[in-house]
């Protein structure tokens, strides 16, 4: 368990109703959570409740910050141009916990497609 947990924050968005996912019951590496930069405030919700350690929040790489309209690239700088990234995406297990728990909403679990 991440050192990062908070524990009374994973509680409350294990239970909101409005939870996504497959209540950590996927696979590893079946979900990944996609966070949508132009949204993300780097408010650092989905470190504290994901129990596998998916996310992290650092300062948004160049190319990122390239890809954001001007709005976005304004308030990314007004947030100190911090984002969440997930080097541990391959340790998803579809919990939903980081989607209900972010504040701005910028964030969704996707099914990887497999090749059969």
């Amino acid at each position: 368990m991440p050192e990062s947990l908070n524990r009374e924050k994973a509680r409350r968005a294990a239970a909101h109703p409005d939870r996504p996912g497959e209540q950590c019951r996927a696979e590893a590496g079946s979900f990944v959570p996609v966070v949508d930069r132009s949204r993300c405030e780097g408010k650092r919700d989905c470190v504290e409740v994901c129990p596998y350690g998916v996310f992290e929040v650092r300062r948004m790489e160049d190319s990122d910050f390239a890809g954001l309209s001007v709005l976005g690239k304004l308030k990314s700088i007004v947030h100190g141009r911090k984002t969440a990234y997930t080097p541990q995406a391959d340790q998803c297990q579809a919990c939903g916990l980081c989607v209900v728990a972010c504040p701005e909403k910028a964030i969704r679990l996707v099914a990887v497609q497999r090749d059969v």
